[in-house]
Protein backbone atom coordinates (compact mmCIF):
# COMPACT_ATOMS: atom_id res chain seq x y z
CA UNK A 1 0.00 0.00 0.00
CA UNK A 2 1.29 3.49 -1.10
CA UNK A 3 1.08 6.32 0.52
CA UNK A 4 0.70 9.49 -0.95
CA UNK A 5 3.49 12.04 -0.23
CA UNK A 6 0.80 14.78 -0.03
CA UNK A 7 -0.31 12.52 3.03
CA UNK A 8 3.06 13.32 5.31
CA UNK A 9 3.27 16.76 4.02
CA UNK A 10 -0.21 17.78 5.42
CA UNK A 11 0.26 15.58 8.64
CA UNK A 12 3.38 17.81 9.06
CA UNK A 13 1.98 21.00 8.12
CA UNK A 14 -0.54 20.28 11.07
CA UNK A 15 1.83 19.14 14.03
CA UNK A 16 4.57 21.90 13.47
CA UNK A 17 2.35 24.95 11.77
CA UNK A 18 -1.00 24.39 13.14
CA UNK A 19 -2.70 24.89 9.45
CA UNK A 20 -5.42 22.01 10.20
CA UNK A 21 -7.46 20.82 13.66
CA UNK A 22 -7.88 17.05 11.38
CA UNK A 23 -6.87 15.36 8.21
CA UNK A 24 -9.42 12.45 7.39
CA UNK A 25 -7.55 10.03 5.04
CA UNK A 26 -9.26 7.43 2.40
CA UNK A 27 -7.48 4.27 0.67
CA UNK A 28 -8.14 4.85 -3.04
CA UNK A 29 -6.29 3.04 -6.26
CA UNK A 30 -3.78 1.00 -3.93
CA UNK A 31 -3.06 4.35 -2.19
CA UNK A 32 -3.50 6.72 0.65
CA UNK A 33 -4.56 10.04 -0.11
CA UNK A 34 -6.44 12.85 1.75
CA UNK A 35 -10.10 13.22 1.53
CA UNK A 36 -10.59 16.21 3.77
CA UNK A 37 -8.63 19.13 5.69
CA UNK A 38 -10.18 20.60 8.61
CA UNK A 39 -9.85 24.14 9.38
CA UNK A 40 -8.02 25.41 12.50
CA UNK A 41 -11.54 26.85 13.47
CA UNK A 42 -13.40 23.69 12.96
CA UNK A 43 -14.72 21.77 15.67
CA UNK A 44 -14.46 18.24 16.91
CA UNK A 45 -18.25 17.60 16.19
CA UNK A 46 -17.21 18.72 12.71
CA UNK A 47 -14.48 16.35 12.60
CA UNK A 48 -16.57 13.30 13.53
CA UNK A 49 -19.38 14.34 10.77
CA UNK A 50 -16.63 13.87 7.81
CA UNK A 51 -16.53 10.39 8.67
CA UNK A 52 -18.57 8.12 6.00
CA UNK A 53 -21.16 5.46 7.83
CA UNK A 54 -20.03 2.55 5.82
CA UNK A 55 -16.84 3.46 4.66
CA UNK A 56 -13.41 3.05 6.50
CA UNK A 57 -10.93 6.19 6.99
CA UNK A 58 -7.40 6.95 9.04
CA UNK A 59 -7.95 10.10 10.54
CA UNK A 60 -5.83 12.43 13.00
CA UNK A 61 -7.14 15.07 14.96
CA UNK A 62 -4.51 17.62 17.09
CA UNK A 63 -6.65 17.76 20.41
CA UNK A 64 -5.93 21.48 22.23
CA UNK A 65 -6.70 21.22 25.86
CA UNK A 66 -5.58 23.09 29.16
CA UNK A 67 -3.66 21.17 32.36
CA UNK A 68 -4.98 21.19 35.77
CA UNK A 69 -1.94 23.65 36.17
CA UNK A 70 -3.55 25.82 33.51
CA UNK A 71 -1.18 24.96 30.74
CA UNK A 72 -2.09 24.86 26.97
CA UNK A 73 -1.05 21.32 25.71
CA UNK A 74 -1.97 20.13 22.62
CA UNK A 75 -1.83 16.08 21.33
CA UNK A 76 -2.33 14.15 18.16
CA UNK A 77 -4.82 11.76 18.04
CA UNK A 78 -4.77 8.56 15.11
CA UNK A 79 -8.07 7.41 14.45
CA UNK A 80 -9.12 4.15 12.86
CA UNK A 81 -12.82 4.20 11.55
CA UNK A 82 -14.71 1.07 10.73
CA UNK A 83 -17.69 1.02 11.07
CA UNK A 84 -19.57 -2.46 11.36
CA UNK A 85 -21.90 -1.48 8.00
CA UNK A 86 -18.73 -1.60 5.90
CA UNK A 87 -17.72 -4.39 3.80
CA UNK A 88 -15.60 -6.92 5.07
CA UNK A 89 -12.75 -6.66 2.14
CA UNK A 90 -12.73 -2.80 2.95
CA UNK A 91 -11.88 -3.22 6.83
CA UNK A 92 -9.31 -5.88 5.66
CA UNK A 93 -7.58 -3.20 3.33
CA UNK A 94 -7.46 -0.76 6.22
CA UNK A 95 -6.48 -2.78 9.26
CA UNK A 96 -3.78 -4.62 7.69
CA UNK A 97 -2.25 -0.93 6.09
CA UNK A 98 -3.18 0.99 9.38
CA UNK A 99 0.13 0.26 11.43
CA UNK A 100 2.55 1.17 7.79
CA UNK A 101 0.40 4.19 7.52
CA UNK A 102 1.28 4.91 10.98
CA UNK A 103 4.71 4.51 10.64
CA UNK A 104 4.47 7.18 7.93
CA UNK A 105 2.90 10.17 10.10
CA UNK A 106 5.69 10.97 13.06
CA UNK A 107 4.34 12.45 16.07
CA UNK A 108 1.12 10.84 16.58
CA UNK A 109 0.67 10.28 20.49
CA UNK A 110 -2.27 8.18 20.93
CA UNK A 111 -4.73 5.80 18.78
CA UNK A 112 -8.12 5.09 18.88
CA UNK A 113 -10.12 2.39 16.98
CA UNK A 114 -13.60 3.40 16.14
CA UNK A 115 -16.61 1.15 14.95
CA UNK A 116 -19.12 3.52 15.87
CA UNK A 117 -19.20 7.47 16.95
CA UNK A 118 -19.90 6.70 20.51
CA UNK A 119 -16.09 4.68 20.13
CA UNK A 120 -14.50 8.35 19.46
CA UNK A 121 -16.90 10.39 21.58
CA UNK A 122 -15.00 13.75 22.61
CA UNK A 123 -15.55 12.39 26.47
CA UNK A 124 -13.31 9.70 25.35
CA UNK A 125 -10.21 12.23 23.88
CA UNK A 126 -10.48 14.10 26.81
CA UNK A 127 -9.91 11.09 29.02
CA UNK A 128 -7.23 9.85 27.17
CA UNK A 129 -5.18 13.24 26.94
CA UNK A 130 -4.79 13.85 30.09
Amino acid sequence: MAVHDDCKLKFLELKAKRNFRFIVFKIENQQVVVEKLGGPSETYDDFTASFPADECRYAVYDFDFITEENCQKSKIFFIAWSPDSSRVRMKMVYASSKDRFKRELDGIQFELQATDPSEMSLDIVKARAF
